[in-house]
């Protein structure tokens, strides 16, 4: 079963759904991600114990992204994306794209802010170097859109279409190196476009359909690039083991419709929360106004009146 040195399985039997969803732990993964998911409960408990409210929703969100991490990098699914463009290519689209976006729904900056104590005076604790790290001159650079867009891109086109990817494809570091690489790159992209969390850039909501839509179709054409290969383009692949008895050429034309459908499901999962947070905004401001016009007994309305009574008495 051992190969290239680092776990893959030369003799694995041809892909069934059932075999790719087989129990198969990546210690770095299931450890990094019941980690993650641990930390989250002790927040959402800490809150609760204090009498604070926190979304369910958001709970929902978080767990379901870390569960789909672990659905990638758990199960037999990463041994056959070892050996399978099509396989690997589902791993990167989910953990570089629908990952990210639900674990950003769970709001875990802004749960952490909420739940960890505040240091003592004169000192600096957990939360207050977070608070540093959002205010820090890196992370305005990192989250900015002339960086997170090109970022974007550049983890498809220059991974692929370089020796890189078989470079890191050689080893068991290199494979969760790159791995850990499509869920920070995803993370940074979509992060000032979910608006979820508090971060240095907070543009508009125009602005950050228009942000969405400049790094959609560039997955677009990758795709339809493997697609119109004819022959296959990554080393790591062009030689699949016998025992899957599957084409290097049609693995990848299935791997190039893969990148190519996957980049309307971030669209759509991002545009749906974008709306929803945007109507929840306006609610929020009209609430907002209601309530002042309840306490200054609506001066705007009654100075606007005066006006008009002014001008029928000149005009009287």
């Amino acid at each position: 079963m051992d190969h290239s040195g680092h776990g893959m399985t030369m003799d694995l039997p041809p892909f069934t759904l059932g075999r790719g969803l087989a129990w198969s732990a990546d210690p770095f993964f299931l450890i990094a991600c019941l980690l993650g998911l641990a930390l989250y409960g002790w927040g959402v408990a800490r809150l609760v114990r204090r009498g604070d409210k926190w979304p369910v929703g958001r709970t929902v969100a978080f767990v379901t992204g870390v569960l789909s991490i672990v659905l990638m990098m758990c199960t037999k699914l990463n041994d056959y994306g070892m050996v399978m463009f099509s396989v690997h290519m589902v791993q990167h689209m989910i953990i570089s794209m629908v990952s990210p976006i639900l674990i950003l729904l769970g709001a875990p900056i802004t749960l952490a802010l909420r739940a960890l104590p505040p240091a003592a005076r004169g000192s600096k604790g957990p939360r207050e170097l977070l608070l540093m790290l959002l205010h820090s001159r890196y992370m305005r650079i990192v989250t900015h859109a002339a960086f997170t867009i090109p970022l974007f891109i550049a983890s498809l086109y220059a991974l692929y279409f370089t020796p890189l990817f078989d470079f890191l494809m050689g080893s068991r570091t290199g494979h969760i190196a790159m791995m850990v690489h499509f869920l920070a790159v995803g993370l940074v992209f979509f992060w000032p476009i979910m608006g979820v969390d508090p971060g240095p850039h907070r543009p508009g909501y125009l602005m950050r359909m228009l942000e969405l839509f400049a790094g959609m179709p560039f997955h677009a054409f990758f795709g339809i690039a493997l697609m119109m290969g004819s022959s296959p383009m990554v080393k790591t692949f062009e030689n699949p083991p016998a025992s899957l008895g599957i084409d290097a050429l049609s693995d990848q034309n299935a791997a190039g419709g893969i990148a190519w459908a996957f980049s309307e499901v971030p669209s759509v999962l991002v545009l749906l929360a974008l709306v929803f947070q945007w109507y929840a905004s306006e609610q929020r401001q009209a609430r907002r106004t209601d309530r002042a016009a309840e306490r200054d007994g609506d001066k705007e309305l009654a100075a606007y009146n005066a006006y008009l009574a002014s001008l029928n008495a000149r005009g009287g």
